[in-house]
C-alpha cells in the first residue's frame, strides 16, 4: 500500500521509548514548516548526461523530510503525512544529534539480510504502538540523507543550487553523523558511468536518481530531478485468473514461478489485457480450469479493498506462459502489477523459475 494513502493523522507515542516533548511549542520556528513539500522526480527511460547532472542511488524506501527544532522532531512523508510515530528509533537518533535545528531530505529504509526490506517498512504502518515498538527494536530503520534544506543555524538553503547544498550537507554530515549509525549520507556521483554501474547492484536499489546541480530546491515540482528504473522482463506461468468485477470476461492473469524446491508459487498478476482480446483469452482459460493452479504459495483471500467477486480466482492447468515487464521483485512477488508483453508458446512452463528474477547478489548498502 502506498504510504501516502494511509491515515496517519493521529499521534500515539510509544511509552518508555520516545515521546514528543509536551512542553515544546506546537508551532515550528524553522524557516520551513511541515507543509513544505519535497522535490519529486519525473520518470525517464535513460540517464541524462552532462556536467549539469549528478546521480544518486534510488533507495527502496519511504521518501521523507525530517524536521528538528530544539527537542521536537517531525518526520513527514512525501504527501505531508506524519511518520514520526512509526519510526521512533529514527526520532531518537535525530534528537541525539548535537545540531538543534535542521531540515533533512532523505529516505527511510530498513536493512535486512544484506539488502533492504520494503515489506518491513509496510509492517511499521500499524495502529498498535506496542507492535511498532517491537518492530523498531527487531528491525531498526536507517535514514539515508541526500539533501540539507535548513542548516544547524536555522538558515534556509533551498534557494542555493544543488551543488552548494551538497557542500553544506557534506560538512554537516562530517560534523554530526559520525557517531550515529542510524543516519548516513547517500553517495553522489558526477560521472554517469558510475551511475550505470549502480543498475547492476540489485539488492537495495530501485534505480537511479539524476538531479540538476545548477538549480535551487524544487519544492513539490518534478523540474530538475529524474528517476530512471531498470525495466526488466520475466517469463511466467499462468496459474489462475480473475474475472472482471461486473463481467464474465477475464480481468487479470495470476502469475506463477517455480521456486527452488519445485512447487509453483503465485508471484503477482497482470491486468494489462486489451479489451478486444478478453473474450478469446477468457474462452481459452475456461477450458484449462483445473485445481490447484498453484502448488506452492497461492493467492490470498479478501483484502480491505476487494469485494468477494474480485477476490475469487479460478485455478488453471499450468500450461500457458507469457512474458511480462516489471520494475521490482521483492518478498517473493512483483511489487506492482506487471505489463503483459506477449505469449510465449515455445517456452516450457517448468523453465519459468524464480532464478530469472533474482538480481545480482551485491548489496548496495556497501555504498553507504
Amino acid at each position: 500500500m502506498p504510504i501516502d494513502e494511509l491515515d496517519a493523522s493521529g499521534r500515539t507515542f510509544l511509552a518508555g521509548y520516545w515521546k514528543q516533548p509536551s512542553s515544546h511549542p506546537t508551532s515550528m520556528t524553522l524557516p520551513l514548516n511541515k507543509k513544505y513539500r519535497p522535490m519529486d522526480a519525473m520518470p525517464a527511460s535513460e540517464l541524462p548526461a552532462g556536467p549539469e547532472w549528478q546521480y544518486e542511488p534510488k533507495w527502496d524506501g519511504f521518501h521523507c523530510l525530517a524536521f528538528r527544532d530544539g527537542k521536537r522532531v517531525d518526520l513527514q512523508s512525501k504527501a505531508g503525512k506524519p511518520l514520526t510515530r512509526y519510526f521512533p528509533e529514527l526520532a531518537t537518533a535525530l534528537t541525539a544529534l548535537p545540531a538543534k535545528q535542521f531540515v533533512l531530505d532523505g529516505e527511510i529504509v530498513i536493512p535486512q539480510d544484506g539488502g533492504l526490506s520494503f515489506d518491513q517498512l509496510l509492517m511499521r504502518i500499524h495502529p498498535a504502538a506496542s507492535r511498532v515498538l517491537k518492530l523498531s527494536k527487531q528491525s531498526p530503520a536507517t535514514f539515508i540523507v541526500f539533501d540539507l534544506l535548513v542548516d544547524e543555524k536555522g538558515k534556509s538553503l533551498v534557494n542555493l543550487p544543488l551543488h552548494a547544498r551538497c557542500e553544506q550537507l557534506e560538512r554537516f554530515a562530517r560534523k554530526y553523523f559520525s557517531k550515529n549509525k542510524s543516519i548516513c549520507l547517500s553517495p553522489v556521483a558526477e560521472d554517469v558511468s558510475v551511475a550505470r554501474e549502480w543498475f547492476h547492484m540489485g539488492v537495495g536499489l530501485d534505480g537511479v536518481i539524476a538531479k540538476r546541480r545548477d538549480l535551487p530546491y524544487q519544492s513539490g515540482e518534478r523540474t530538475g530531478m529524474q528517476k530512471i528504473k531498470k525495466q526488466r522482463t520475466a517469463d511466467c506461468v499462468v496459474g489462475g485468473f480473475r474475472y472482471l468485477e461486473k463481467s464474465p470476461l477475464v480481468g487479470s492473469l495470476l502469475l506463477g514461478l517455480y521456486n527452488n524446491e519445485g512447487p509453483l508459487d503465485h508471484v503477482g498478476f497482470t491486468s494489462s489485457i486489451r479489451d478486444e482480446e478478453r473474450p478469446a483469452i477468457t474462452k481459452r482459460l475456461e477450458k484449462l480450469i483445473k485445481p490447484p493452479g498453484f502448488t506452492g504459495k497461492a493467492p490470498g483471500g479478501l483484502s480491505r479493498w476487494s469485494t468477494k467477486r474480485s477476490a475469487e480466482w479460478q485455478p488453471v492447468k499450468p500450461s500457458l506462459v507469457l512474458e511480462v515487464q516489471f520494475d521490482h521483485f521483492t518478498g517473493g512477488r512483483f511489487r506492482h502489477g506487471t505489463k503483459f508483453l506477449r505469449w510465449r508458446p515455445e517456452k516450457a512452463p517448468r523453465d519459468c523459475t524464480v532464478k530469472q528474477v533474482q538480481r545480482e547478489n551485491r548489496s548496495a548498502l556497501a555504498l553507504l
